[in-house]
């Protein structure tokens, strides 16, 4: 057995050796660092909403797009993807499929380019993915696709014509709209008068 003195030694430092370690600064283990935030973007339609397309002569109206960002400015560098429909109502891209992926320029624009209509009349979703730096935005454009596009204000000319040139010359317009050949109106004829000098009268002979 140790000596009285020798167990006070070891209980001594024992107490020591103790008090140290609770003393010691807790170490806590370090936070992992926060992953930084998407940036947010949104899609602006720019051409192509509501546009008519022309089935037989086989034309469209370009869809272009702009992506910004949450402070309204222009995003370059992000991907575009334009979907057509797989049915209905569709066409194809200038490369010859549904899908095309375009790539946004400096001022943040994409444009789907070489869009022909199929032959199918209706109405037609061009369906718009954004996608930049882990962000993601959709939109849709909502274009027709029909078998003749109406002139504009051909129904207001008539009427200005009518107006100016009497119902004659809206009558004319209106043949011509039809491809027929205008009516041909025969000129009137004219009155024979006669000045008699001296005659304060004027008026057909007698």
């Amino acid at each position: 057995m140790l000596p009285d003195s020798s167990c006070a030694c070891s209980a001594r430092w024992l107490s020591l050796a103790l008090a140290s370690v609770l003393c010691l600064p807790a170490r806590l283990p370090a936070a992992p660092p926060q992953a930084q935030a998407a940036p947010r973007i949104k899609i602006v339609i720019l051409e192509g909403e509501g546009a008519i397309n022309n089935i037989k002569q086989r034309t469209a109206r370009e869809a272009i797009v702009q992506v910004e960002d949450e402070n309204d400015r222009p995003v370059a560098g992000a991907v575009v993807l334009f979907t057509l429909p797989d049915r209905g109502a569709s066409g194809v891209f200038a490369n010859g499929t549904t899908r095309v992926a375009v790539t946004t320029d400096a001022q943040g624009r994409a444009a789907a380019s070489g869009l022909r209509p199929n032959s199918v009349a209706g109405e037609m979703e061009i369906r718009v993915e954004a996608s930049y730096q882990g962000a993601r935005a959709t939109s849709i454009i909502r274009q027709r696709n029909a078998a003749t596009v109406a002139a504009a204000g051909s129904g207001k000319l008539i009427a200005i014509l009518a107006i100016a040139g009497g119902g004659a010359g809206a009558a004319v317009f209106a043949a011509t709209r039809r491809g027929r050949e205008p009516a041909r109106t025969p000129a009137p004829t004219p009155t024979a008068t006669t000045v008699t000098a001296g005659s304060p009268s004027v008026g057909p002979p007698r």
